[in-house]
């Protein structure tokens, strides 16, 4: 029996883009502002799926692909511009920081607020709600009788999560949000959903934690640009996303001379960044080594040169900065190569910025944001859901020896 039927939900947003104010005859501003031709943007694209009783459907794809908006829609938050869907039984939803809950009123009120919007009797809340304070953790019970407006964003993903996993529903509706949590919380939320969906519940869970997808759901949909990609068994789907988001060569390359960006000084004739499969699988895990290989065409007669490459995480932190020692060339053209060993990033989205430098302090060419790439942490059958904190992964190796047999 199909527990959720989406048929061919399409989600449309106008976009209306405000142009400068007209100016009167007399100088003075209009009051009235010029309004340019509205613009649709659609969020979700004649999107149609089904799954049943007990199934867990993981959800992915890009930024941007539409998978938020789908949970809202099942959600109820919000109605679909077209198309319908059928849902039966009841949904707890884990969305947005804060979703579902009165700032005005403590944890303690909202934990029976939240349960009596999922039709559960008073004496059933009592039941749970001692497991839901435990489980939230010290963080909550110590403010329990705080109005949760006052709660950081990681408090309300505690007592959110808490509440919507211990309450009952048939239906369990998580999006990202975890993320916000600490990896002890990630991986205790990954294990009670994992118990959820023991008990035959059905659940929803959009993430961009792949493994916590392969290990938790059964089935998995791929959202790209609004409309679905693909739906299938999790392992295939997963294989084919990873497959299709890194099937892009990551490279520059010029014809000649006047063809490549730079400037006067320095021009860039290749570069590339080249990950050495060794998994067995057709994209970049963190598992694997990868090469940088930089060519630049060079017009000074002769001068001391190096390069910086720096690496910068999506939100934009620097993870590290290579450099070398100056090198005295002709000019023509100059090669760089670089390795970095495997299991050293983290997983997630980063880019990577090229400086040639002359006497190690005057930039003559900075080549900003020149490649974005993306690296997957993909296990099975593992017991760890988390993301190893940070943006690195020290994998040195720890040398422990005896030096004395004396105290």
């Amino acid at each position: 029996m199909n527990i959720v039927e989406v048929n061919n939900i399409t989600k449309k947003y106008n976009l209306n883009r405000l142009a400068e104010p007209i100016s009167l005859r007399n100088g003075f501003k209009s009051l009235f502002i010029k309004q340019e031709k509205s613009k649709d943007y659609y969020a979700l694209q004649d999107v149609s799926f089904s799954i049943k009783k007990g199934d867990k459907l993981g959800i992915i794809g890009n930024n941007g692909a539409g998978k938020s908006t789908l949970l809202k829609i099942l959600s109820r938050i919000t109605n679909p511009t077209s198309g319908n869907i059928q849902v039966k039984g009841k949904v707890a939803s884990l969305l947005e920081v804060g979703t579902g809950f009165h700032p005005e009123l403590s944890g303690r009120e909202n934990i029976f607020l939240n349960g009596a919007i999922l039709g559960m009797s008073k004496r059933d809340i009592k039941a749970q709600f001692d497991e839901i304070v435990e489980f939230a953790g010290p963080q909550i019970s110590n403010f329990l009788d705080t109005p949760v407006k006052r709660y950081s964003s990681g408090m309300y993903i505690r007592l959110g999560f808490a509440i919507s996993a211990h309450l009952n529903p048939e239906i369990l509706i998580v999006d990202e949000v975890l993320a916000v949590g600490d990896a002890d919380f990630q991986k205790k939320s990954l294990g009670k959903m994992k118990e959820v969906a023991a008990n035959e519940k059905t659940i929803l869970f959009v993430s961009h934690n792949l493994t916590a997808v392969s290990n938790l759901c059964n089935k998995t949909l791929h959202l790209e640009k609004g409309s679905v990609k693909q739906m299938g068994e999790t392992a295939q789907v997963i294989k084919n996303y990873m497959s299709e988001v890194q099937s892009k060569k990551i490279y520059y390359a010029s014809d000649n001379f006047s063809n490549a960006i730079g400037n006067e000084f320095i021009r860039l004739k290749y570069a590339e960044v080249k990950p050495q499969l060794t998994q067995g699988l057709d994209y970049w895990t963190i598992n694997d080594p990868f090469s940088l290989h930089f060519e630049f065409y060079n017009t000074l007669a002769q001068a001391d040169l190096n390069i910086s490459v720096h690496l910068y995480a999506s939100t934009g932190e620097c993870i590290f900065n290579l450099g070398n020692q100056p090198t005295q060339f002709k000019s023509g053209i100059i090669s760089t190569d670089i390795q970095i060993p495997g299991n050293y990033l983290n997983d997630g989205s980063y880019f990577l910025s090229i400086m040639v430098v002359k006497n190690s302090s005057i930039v003559l060419a900075n080549f900003e944001e020149l490649f974005e790439f993306e690296i997957a942490d993909y296990r099975e059958n593992t017991t760890w859901y988390g993301k190893w904190p940070g943006y690195v992964r020290p994998n040195f190796p720890i040398v422990m020896e005896q030096v004395s047999t004396e105290i």
